[in-house]
């Protein structure tokens, strides 16, 4: 429910969240997991599965998730969709109510997993309202404030909304990416045999972690890469020190421009290496940039798991998962730079590849954790280029 005139009292006492955007718009609803105070851009996502692997997607950092879906928790929790140790989202609003999980992989209520991850909603609001809403102005700044007295002060959450800086020019990557090396050789999870270890890889990838989802590794895993995970803000040597024979350019929350003020340096010299670059999400538009296109924040991004996507490469149609709120301005691509991949919803780009090295990237997210698996192709794509490049 939700009410912008009269702002200062909730509709009845069962009250135990709000969400306050910073035009003042108040939702009521019932808080989950844990009793705090949090604000972050409120976004939207379409997909209808994956919620547990979305709330620990570090390129979620700085936000706050609204769910399309209405049925949100009800198949529990466990740590193999995790797609990092802690979540990195500021929030989640849900339509309705968690129910019992119902599924024979889960091992803990979405509640008891929100309050072990610290990390605080609100169910029973409209969401379709306010996807609308976010359709119409743009991502706003909100606060979700959870407290069980139903004591509210609505001005201050409003000033606490209008006074968090936004995205754009936030460098987040620094904050969820890894702080030291490591190795990572666990390949993709399959219903017979759970998670396995790769025995015999043939090639040796080096990801730069700009908030890595652990899926991607696996899939670099399972096409016979040992992979090398360095920080965000590793350098140029420090990666060349591991001897690749292939670089990978990961996800990652924020502003490209913002996080590219000490990455695009390093990706300059990567690319004068002629090792093969294979680029994904936050990864992609800094590359891009890196190659003197330009990056803008879009209206209110992309955020699902049915975005169709044009391969330029074999004419098909691929349906895909993504999360994004910035884009690489295709206009601005330089003359050795091609245009790959094309959202098919609204013809933004969604892929580039050199035409004169071994180099590409995505804006969508081929690892498919949560999504269709219709790009996994792309990283067999990578191993054969880093093959046919040795």
């Amino acid at each position: 429910m939700t009410d912008k005139q009269n702002t200062k009292m909730p509709p009845h006492d069962k009250i135990t969240a709000v969400l306050v955007l910073a035009d003042g718009t108040v939702f009521w609803g019932f808080g989950l997991g844990k009793v705090s105070t949090t604000v972050g851009e409120v976004c939207f996502n379409t997909s209808m599965t994956g919620y547990q692997e979305i709330l620990t997607d570090p390129s979620y950092a700085g936000q706050i998730i609204n769910f399309t879906f209405p049925h949100i928790g009800n198949v529990g929790t466990n740590p193999e969709d995790e797609e990092t140790a802690k979540s990195a989202v500021r929030g989640l609003i849900i339509r309705q109510d968690i129910t019992e999980p119902s599924n024979f992989r889960s091992n803990a209520h979405l509640n008891d997993w929100c309050e072990s991850q610290n990390l605080t909603g609100i169910s029973g609001i409209d969401t379709r309202k306010l996807t609308r809403y976010i359709r119409s102005n743009g991502a706003p700044n909100g606060v979700i404030c959870f407290n069980p007295s139903g004591d509210f002060d609505i001005s201050a959450l409003i000033d606490q909304a209008n006074n968090w800086p936004g995205l754009e020019g936030m460098d987040l990557a620094i904050e969820v990416s890894c702080t030291k090396s490591y190795t990572w050789d666990e390949t993709r999870w399959t219903l017979e045999s759970g998670f396995q270890k790769l025995d015999n890889p043939k090639v040796h990838v080096v990801a730069i972690d700009y908030g890595i989802k652990q899926n991607i590794l696996r899939c670099l895993a399972s096409t016979g890469a040992r992979v090398t995970i360095v920080p965000a803000n590793a350098t140029a040597d420090e990666i060349l020190s591991h001897k690749p024979d292939g670089i990978f350019l990961s996800n990652g929350p924020g502003d490209p421009v913002a996080t590219g003020k000490y990455a695009i340096p390093v990706i300059n010299k990567l690319l004068q290496t002629d090792i093969p670059i294979f680029g994904i999400c936050l990864g992609h538009q800094m590359l891009a940039l890196a190659l003197g296109a330009k990056t803008t924040k879009m209206h209110q991004g992309h955020r699902g798991a049915n975005h169709p996507v044009m391969d330029y490469n074999t004419d098909k149609v691929e349906i895909t998962s993504m999360n994004h709120g910035f884009m690489v301005d295709k206009d601005s691509l330089p003359d050795n730079v091609r245009l790959s991949h094309i959202s098919l919803f609204d013809k933004t780009c969604c892929g580039i590849e050199l035409r004169d090295k071994p180099v590409f990237s995505v804006q969508h997210h081929p690892e498919a954790s949560p999504g269709p698996q219709d790009s996994h192709y792309l990283f067999d794509r990578f191993m054969e280029m880093i093959l046919n490049h040795a």
